[in-house]
């Protein structure tokens, strides 16, 4: 897609129209996060360049005297990069008009996802988005090639009749064919060995969700103790990382991240990305994390809640989590808490970096899974001291005391577990 620099980054101008449904702090928002996203990739963005439209210039995106303005201002750059989504005719014309590659939104999410992916599924996953998004700008550049591009062979697996780019867009086909087949392998091996691990019972499964770059890695990190990547770029990591809540109590806890939701994220990507959403989706409990320092922040929340919704995790249960709240001013942050603690009834406020913050959450957890466990007391004579392991592998002990007979024990744990517990003794 696209050529790498090493001795020095590539110069890049970010660039959108703004439409009537958009508010000046929507579109600053979202302009913002491309060069956020440019960031990622290595971009250097020298300018800006927006323009005001009912709609896009079917032509070319931008209207004909703008596309003149644009074209000398990028002179100073390498590439210019879209805000949205275009075409391929639109792309092709506008690079025709500034003399300067254009890579639209999709496509520069399609060359994060591309570069960070590292599991054998995320990178299957990736491909088969890229070569969708492909296909169609393989049509137009089919019609720039003409009818001379038709050969009539057999040669090197091209049928009778079939064109350069037909035979490409059939490889294309049959490539994301191969692909899904690989995946829905890699998910049934994925299942399998999460099933041994599980065994009969269902762990405490948490899943950190939300906006990329909202701090779900370092929380992630604080909470687990794990090497999480921890990067001030979007998509820093997009494989599902699965860790043990520490420090471990009763329940265990599986503690795992996702990869970042993003405004306007192609849907080749939501539909791609499943398996690796599909933590959401398994866990018994989600954490939306929200940056607390970003005015977007709401912006963000929706765009979360909305992606969720469409991969059917709208019924697992969460908690807000507003992280970052230590970027603002005391006085500020203050204010902030307050307000969010009003409009989000039972949100959490803090800072991954604070200890005392990092605990309330633990608890908040912890609770969450332990309201369902219940408190009993289990008698253990001397004589079946052998069990005392089972004990506490499957329960939390409140207390134990001794006596001639044997050891009392007052827990918490599963009602099925203490039942199993106490067949097992009697």
């Amino acid at each position: 897609m696209m050529q790498d620099t090493k001795d020095k980054p590539r110069r890049a101008i970010a660039a959108a129209v703004q439409l009537p449904g958009a508010s000046d702090a929507e579109f600053e928002a979202s302009l913002g996060e491309l060069q956020q996203l440019a960031k990622t990739l290595g971009f250097e963005v020298v300018a800006t360049f927006t323009q005001k439209r009912a709609r896009f210039d079917q032509t070319a995106y931008f209207g004909a005297g703008k596309r003149e303005e644009l074209r000398a201002l990028a002179e100073n750059a390498d590439l210019v990069l879209l805000d949205h989504e275009i075409s391929p005719s639109q792309a092709r014309n506008l690079e025709k008009v500034v003399e300067r590659e254009v890579m639209d939104r999709t496509m520069v999410i399609l060359e994060i996802f591309h570069r960070h992916a590292r599991s054998r599924t995320a990178r299957a996953q990736v491909e088969i988005a890229r070569l969708r998004y492909l296909a169609p700008r393989m049509r137009e550049a089919a019609k720039l090639a003409g009818p001379q591009g038709r050969q009539r062979s057999g040669v090197g697996g091209r049928g009778a009749g079939e064109s350069h780019t037909e035979l490409d867009r059939r490889k294309i086909r049959d490539r994301i064919s191969e692909l899904q087949q690989e995946i829905v392998a890699m998910d049934a091996e994925r299942r399998t060995r999460r099933a041994r691990r599980q065994g009969s019972e269902a762990p405490a499964r948490v899943a950190l969700v939300g906006y990329t770059n909202a701090g779900k890695s370092t929380l992630m990190r604080a909470l687990t103790g794990s090497d999480t990547l921890v990067a001030d770029k979007l998509f820093a990591t997009l494989d599902t990382t699965v860790r043990a809540l520490q420090p471990e109590g009763k329940p265990r806890v599986l503690v795992s991240d996702t990869v970042g939701f993003i405004k306007n994220l192609p849907h080749e990507l939501v539909a791609s990305f499943r398996s690796t959403l599909e933590e959401a989706l398994e866990a018994l409990l989600l954490l939306h994390v929200l940056d607390a320092s970003d005015p977007g922040g709401e912006r963000q929340r929706q765009v979360t809640e909305k992606v969720l919704d469409e991969i059917g995790a709208r019924e697992v249960p969460r908690i807000l989590v507003f992280n970052k709240i230590d970027r603002l001013q005391p006085a500020a942050a203050v204010q902030k808490a307050a307000a969010l603690r009003a409009l989000h009834p039972g949100c959490i406020v803090m800072s991954a970096r604070r200890e005392d913050d990092l605990a309330r959450l633990r608890e908040t957890i912890l609770a969450f899974f332990r309201k369902d466990l219940v408190e009993a007391e289990l008698f253990l004579p001397w004589s079946a001291q052998q069990l005392r392991g089972e004990i506490f592998g499957n329960c939390e002990v409140l207390e134990e005391r001794s006596g001639n007979d044997g050891a009392t024990f007052r827990v918490r744990g599963e009602a099925e577990a203490l039942k199993r517990l106490k067949r097992a003794i009697s």
